[in-house]
């Protein structure tokens, strides 16, 4: 059984859910981010969105056809990822430039709203230049900061996982998955090509309101199950570091 899996962690409330077909994932994946994009905006006038790259922009398609299409406010959208490659943003390694052709150019999303990389920066100068950029947002007052946690909290973190375990660029075989301080850190031999790239920490991505897992494909699912019983038997490959309390379904 190799169901594709759609877990989403709320603050006090986790669902893991699993559908017959990768349409079925992309159809549950609109409907939620259009509730939370309505949510959002309601109390507090803005939606933080902290996209990544891999097969999430392709599960995301359903968001950019009507009925979605017209009805989200996109005005109101605010884009970051949750890793970067550190390359041009016209390169094809970039999650920028996936999201774009996949996501952005289909819909009216501000592009002062949408927070890339500074280009040809190194590693660790992108990630102080995005990590100071956030500081800044937080300052004045366009990002909350978590009252539990001291760190930035997003509307929504929507996440995939490679088949490793890994989320973000946060890797298994890797320092980064330790940070506790940084907002921002990097990476410049990435077990996954391209080596060079930025990301989130995980008390970063534990702060969001909302954590969404998207997770597709025969491998991933397999992944997806074999976390489940590590979770059981208390051993933590990089996922587990989520927030998530991961049951069986």
């Amino acid at each position: 059984n190799h169901s594709p899996v759609f877990m989403a962690s709320a603050r006090t409330n986790t669902k893991v859910l699993k559908f017959d077909s990768e349409e079925a994932v992309a159809a549950a994946l609109a409907d939620y981010t259009a509730d939370l994009s309505k949510k959002f905006i309601k109390e507090k006038g803005s939606f933080s969105v902290v996209l990544s790259g891999g097969t999430l922009i392709e599960t995301l398609r359903k968001l950019v056809e009507p009925p979605y299409r017209d009805s989200v406010d996109w005005s109101k959208w605010l884009i970051f990822w949750v890793d970067e490659r550190v390359v041009p943003l016209d390169h094809d390694d970039s999650n920028y430039k996936l999201a774009k052709l996949g996501f952005f150019s289909k819909v009216p999303i501000p592009s002062s709203n949408i927070y890339t990389i500074i280009e040809k920066k190194s590693p660790e100068g992108a990630a102080d230049d995005y990590e100071e950029r956030l500081k800044h947002l937080v300052e004045s007052k366009v990002i909350p900061i978590s009252d539990a946690s001291g760190f930035p909290k997003f509307d929504l973190m929507l996440l995939g996982m490679g088949p490793d375990g890994h989320v973000a660029s946060l890797f298994p075989t890797r320092h980064q998955r330790y940070e506790k301080k940084r907002w921002v850190t990097f990476i410049t031999d990435s077990p996954k090509p391209p080596p060079p790239r930025i990301t989130f920490t995980f008390p970063v991505i534990n702060s969001a309101s909302e954590i969404a897992m998207v997770v597709t494909g025969a491998e991933l699912a397999d992944t997806v199950k074999i976390a489940l019983v590590m979770a059981k038997l208390r051993i933590r490959p990089p996922c587990l570091a989520l927030r998530f309390q991961l049951k069986g379904s």
